[in-house]
């Protein structure tokens, strides 16, 4: 397997598993598929409700001998409704129990914004019209120095950002002590996010792809949760994109993954169908040629090509921290 240097001594590998609306049920079958595919590399969030059973999983393969816990690269992130810097601590305390772990190797800050959160029930505040309430208060570098203080106790082996743009990426890496290690954003055919890229390259920071695939779930998703409608294109059957995989003998989703990690960018494909999961690991054996990779280039929309803009949280683009502003798209 093909790894990404995060730091001296520690590095990840470049493609892991995402776990982004995994049903519990579905979990142990997909952990163990993807464990004897050859999968290290898992990545999960406190807002996903994935921990416990991705925890469960790994523990129960770990007991049997199957893998050990330090052949193991797991992310996971501090909830929205979390970022704080007086947070931190007991959000990652709950995330390690539901992991059964004593670390993760990689903690990420999942959003620049924040939405306040019920002290009682460590869940998101709401407003009277059912809405996240939002922290307008928030500060990320504060947040930073906790997930520092994480590092420090070896409860993070390293520490990164989700969603952030080059601003603020470029503030907070100026002020932090302990530098972030990785930007995961989302990145996919028709929303490459080039100059992002380079600009994580020259802090020395890695990047991975959430959504690699266009996220062919997130349309119902976004109706079903948020009452939110919006026309997503399907980027599997994109035409170039098929006919590329034809030529290869490869399927669209393989051909998708390959131009993403032939940048060096970390993909995490979310699947718990077991054909699907030995497919998108299967990519390490062929190599798209230049005239590939430009046809994919080609097919880049800038921001019109974004799927989440988080936009589906009401109110959230008046939040002093949110990453798109002053950004529109039509998809």
């Amino acid at each position: 397997m093909q790894h990404v240097q995060l730091s001296p001594e520690i590095s990840v590998p470049i493609i892991g598993l995402g776990t982004w609306k995994a049903h519990p049920d579905e979990m142990q079958t997909a952990i163990e598929t993807a464990i004897a595919a050859g999968y290290r590399h898992f990545d999960t969030a406190f807002n996903y409700n994935t921990e416990e059973s991705l925890g469960n999983a790994l523990e129960r393969l770990i007991l049997q001998g199957k893998i050990k816990r330090s052949e193991l690269f797991i992310t996971t992130k501090l909830p929205v409704f979390g970022n704080r810097a007086s947070d931190v601590e007991r959000f990652l305390t709950m995330s390690l129990a539901k992991l059964k772990m004593d670390y993760v190797d990689l903690y990420l800050i999942h959003m620049p914004f924040a939405f306040a959160c019920e002290a009682d029930s460590m869940q998101p505040a709401k407003n009277d019209d059912g809405s996240m309430r939002l922290d307008m208060d928030s500060n990320p570098l504060d947040t930073w120095r906790a997930m520092e203080a994480e590092v420090r106790r070896g409860r993070a082996k390293t520490i990164g950002l989700s969603n952030f743009n080059i601003n603020q990426i470029r503030k907070l890496y100026s002020e932090a002590k302990i530098k972030p290690t990785m930007l995961q954003v989302e990145i996919h055919a028709y929303h490459q996010q080039t100059e992002l890229i380079q600009a994580c390259r020259e802090l020395n920071m890695a990047v991975t792809a959430y959504s690699p695939l266009g996220s062919p779930c997130a349309q119902s998703h976004f109706q079903e949760k948020y009452d939110h409608k919006r026309d997503i294109p399907e980027l599997l059957t994109d035409p170039v994109v098929e006919e590329i995989a034809k030529s290869l003998d490869k399927t669209p989703g393989q051909v998708l993954l390959k131009h993403l990690i032939q940048r060096d960018v970390v993909v995490i494909p979310k699947s718990v169908n077991t054909k699907r999961i030995k497919q998108n690991i299967d990519i390490l054996d062929f190599e798209l040629s230049d005239d590939h990779l430009a046809k994919l280039d080609a097919l880049d929309r800038g921001e019109k090509g974004r799927v989440f803009d988080f936009r589906f949280f009401k109110g959230v683009e008046t939040h002093p921290e949110y990453p798109f502003a002053n950004k529109t798209h039509i998809l």
